[in-house]
């Protein structure tokens, strides 16, 4: 069931689902990966499965399920996995197979732009990234994250500029059961006093040092997926918290949590991975928006039903999909 709810989202993922249906991955198709894997392959060809097959038919992905498991051993068998970690992996499969990038280049190390502005040395970075990593499906998902380092003693502030797949958002505590996405995402952005332990060394004080971390996004993704934390770190162990966390299904705006001034970071919400139960006997379903009706549907394994978007908010969301309202003015 987790695999059929990530599925599901990534189906109604208008772009990447038309990207699968006119069979333009075959072009991208790079020898690189295609003698070991055809998980891009068989993705389409689910896809396109779930899009014209009749509406009482439900489409069984046990073709699918067994090149994921070629590709990702952990995923063998019919054990509860974590649909997260699932998604990472799914994206991360389908990105090698199609990703344009052939003969990589040496690694040059981001030392040697520490001199340049924030925004320029985030943009070589970015430019770095992508004469590695380019494709279709890093196009869609892959947005850039700014971490600055400040240290309490000397003042002086390093940056780092990363890729990211999507963001996983503590869930905020408050006195009452209910939060808003917005206090998730400002407990991510929030500083961090790094003390104790976690000291970093300062490159200039060439010491460890207290000093404070903080997280803003530098490039905003077309497609934005949130992942609510909501499991502790220890597995074994673990606990689930089923905060309701209340977020917009419309125009979500998030300039405030952005590394530079930018015109336009508002996204739509059009699918919600949920997990109901416990961490030891859980259960996912979807919610998704179809892309060409707009209307919503509740998939639960063989079972899809017509939903309400009243309906689509609730404790159980664990993973949001979010498309940005207007690619054409990504910064």
């Amino acid at each position: 069931c987790f695999m059929n709810s990530i599925l599901q989202c990534l189906s109604n993922t208008k772009e990447l689902r038309d990207y699968c249906l006119q069979n333009q991955y075959v072009r991208d198709l790079n020898n690189n990966s295609r003698m070991q894997m055809n998980l891009m392959a068989e993705f389409a060809k689910l896809i396109q499965a779930l899009w014209t097959s009749s509406p009482n038919e439900s489409v069984s992905p046990s073709e699918f399920k067994t090149q994921i498991q070629r590709y990702a051993p952990r995923f063998v068998g019919y054990n509860q996995q974590d649909a997260q970690e699932f998604l990472r992996f799914l994206l991360d499969g389908l990105h090698s197979e199609v990703n344009r990038i052939l003969v990589r280049p040496k690694g040059g190390s981001s030392d040697s732009l520490d001199h340049l502005p924030d925004e320029e040395k985030g943009r070589q970075m970015w430019m770095r990234y992508l004469a590695r990593e380019d494709s279709r499906i890093g196009d869609l998902f892959v947005g850039q994250l700014k971490s600055s380092l400040t240290c309490s003693v000397c003042g002086h502030c390093s940056t780092a500029f990363d890729p990211f797949w999507d963001l996983s958002l503590p869930i905020a505590k408050k006195s009452y059961g209910e939060v808003n996405l917005a206090d998730c995402l400002r407990l991510f952005t929030k500083e961090d006093i790094l003390d104790g332990d976690e000291k970093p060394t300062c490159c200039h004080c060439k010491a460890r040092t207290k000093c404070t971390k903080k997280f803003s996004i530098q490039r905003f993704p077309k497609i934005l997926v949130l992942h609510l934390k909501r499991f502790s770190e220890a597995r074994i162990r673990s606990s689930k918290l089923t905060t309701f966390v209340n977020f917009p299904l419309k125009d979500l705006d998030l300039r405030e949590f952005a590394s530079q001034s930018c015109n336009h970071a508002v996204y739509n919400l059009y699918a919600v991975s949920n997990h109901s139960g416990t961490t030891m006997g859980g259960h996912y379903t979807a919610y998704c928006k179809n892309p060409v009706s707009g209307e919503w549907h509740a998939f639960n394994d063989s079972r899809v039903t017509p939903l309400s978007a009243s309906h689509v908010r609730s404790s159980d969301a664990y993973l949001l999909f979010y498309e940005l309202s207007s690619p054409s003015s990504r910064m």
